[in-house]
Parts: C-alpha cells; sequence; structure tokens
C-alpha cells in the first residue's frame, strides 16, 4: 500500500518499504509504517504519513492526458446518486481518476480503454489507489462490446463517441438507472442530449461545469483572475 509522505509543500507518494533521496535527506518508510505517524530522513527533517484520498488520487495518478477534475466528479455522484454496490459501466479510462474515485465509493466498475499503453497505466492506477478489487480495466472500444453487458445502475462516457453510446443506453440501464456523459466541447454534448431524448431517456440536463477559487488580500475579497474556471460540460439523463 501507498503512502503520501507531507514536509510543508512537499509530497511524495510511496509504499512502505521505499526510499527516497531528496535534498531533505534520505527517507526510509518503514515496513510497519501507519497513517498518522512521522518519519524523518537522516538530516532529521520530518515527514507526516497520510492514507490517500480522492483528490490526491487526481495529483499524484500517473496522467495519460487531462484527468477529469475533482468538482466534475463530485456532480457525478451527486446527480446519479452512485454509492457502494452499484454497478458502473465507464468508457474512456484515461489516467481513471474517475473510476478510482468510483472504486473507492464500493461501486463496481467496468471501464474501457481503448489505447493498450493507458490501459496497463490505468491498471497501475488502480492498484496504487488500492481498488483493483472494485475496478476492471478493459482494453478496447465499449462499443464492440456493448451487446455483451449486463445491466448497469450508472454509465459515465468520457469519449468523442458517446452519442453511440447512448443509443444503447435502455438496453444497457436497469430502470431508474442513470447516465453522465462528460463533453470538452458543445457540440458533443448537444448530440448527447438529442440522442438520449430520441431513445427516450428521462431527467435529461447538460451543466457546465465552471468554479472560481476566491483570493483574500488587504486590499479586498474576489474571484481569482488566474487557473482555468471552465472544464467542460456534463450531461445527465436517466432510464425510466
Amino acid at each position: 500500500m501507498s503512502y503520501l509522505l507531507v514536509h510543508e509543500d512537499r509530497e511524495y507518494l510511496l509504499a512502505a518499504g521505499e526510499r527516497l533521496e531528496t535534498d531533505l535527506g534520505i527517507l526510509e518508510v518503514p515496513d510497519d509504517v501507519e497513517p498518522g505517524q512521522t518519519v524523518q530522513t537522516h538530516l532529521g527533517t520530518t515527514f507526516v504519513v497520510r492514507e490517500l484520498r480522492g483528490p490526491d488520487l487526481f495529483h499524484h495518478l500517473e496522467r495519460t492526458g487531462a484527468p477529469m477534475m475533482p468538482r466534475d466528479v463530485g456532480l457525478i455522484v451527486g446527480h446519479t446518486g452512485l454509492c457502494a454496490n452499484d454497478r458502473v459501466l465507464d468508457a474512456g479510462t484515461g489516467t481513471g481518476v474517475l473510476a478510482a474515485y468510483l472504486g473507492r465509493l464500493g461501486a463496481d466498475v467496468t471501464t474501457y480503454e481503448r489505447d493498450p499503453d493507458f490501459a496497463d497505466i490505468a491498471r497501475e492506477n488502480m492498484e496504487l489507489a488500492g481498488v483493483a478489487e472494485h475496478v476492471s480495466v478493459t482494453t478496447g472500444d465499449v462499443t464492440d462490446h456493448l451487446v455483451q453487458q449486463e445491466r448497469f445502475d450508472v454509465l459515465t462516457l468520457d469519449t468523442e463517441d458517446a452519442a453511440s453510446v447512448v443509443e444503447h443506453v435502455p438496453n444497457l440501464l436497469v430502470p431508474g438507472g442513470y447516465i453522465a456523459v462528460y463533453s470538452p466541447f458543445v457540440e458533443q454534448t448537444r448530440t448527447v442530449a438529442e440522442t438520449a431524448r430520441e431513445v427516450g431517456l428521462t431527467e435529461i440536463e447538460t451543466l457546465e461545469t465552471i468554479q472560481r477559487t476566491m483570493d483574500f488580500d488587504e486590499r479586498g475579497s474576489r474571484p481569482s483572475t488566474a487557473g482555468v474556471g471552465h472544464t467542460g460540460y456534463l450531461t445527465f439523463a436517466r432510464k425510466p
């Protein structure tokens, strides 16, 4: 199991028994290390041991592209009511941040990634996140396997051809199940929403995900002018 070793603004992801050499000294992680303990480098620099949580996965999993932001994951969980023991079909694994988050909630996730190299990295990330027993990473295009699927409680998509999967939603979801589609462009979002309507889904809703950080200083308080407030669009729909 891996842990975060934290000293001020420094964070290192290490497993028990690993060794790290930095300008702060050589750090050897004990085999019996536990969260909440402190460990020291040979120069006496103290690091606090922390257990990984969702936001840490976003910052420390190996990336194969732009991972889904935590705020987008939160919207998906909140709007679908996703919970432990739900069966989730996910397409467009990428780094695997969404799949890892959902696996940590106790959902059973089957996720598809077209790129074999990305899929291998995603599997390693699931091991790192401690969710390999909940998340199955399959190499391939989900559209080639739709007729073989069981029915799921939630379907999550982050692919360019999401609309072609939405066409099959009535046969993929249990009654009352939800679909959540992430799209970086509004054109894809419109196609997804129109397809959802055509196949008889209900409660169709599209949200632009925007969030601004607040700055507080001696001059006053205002939204930050730095960073990207917009990430993309999320479309939700439900099977009657």
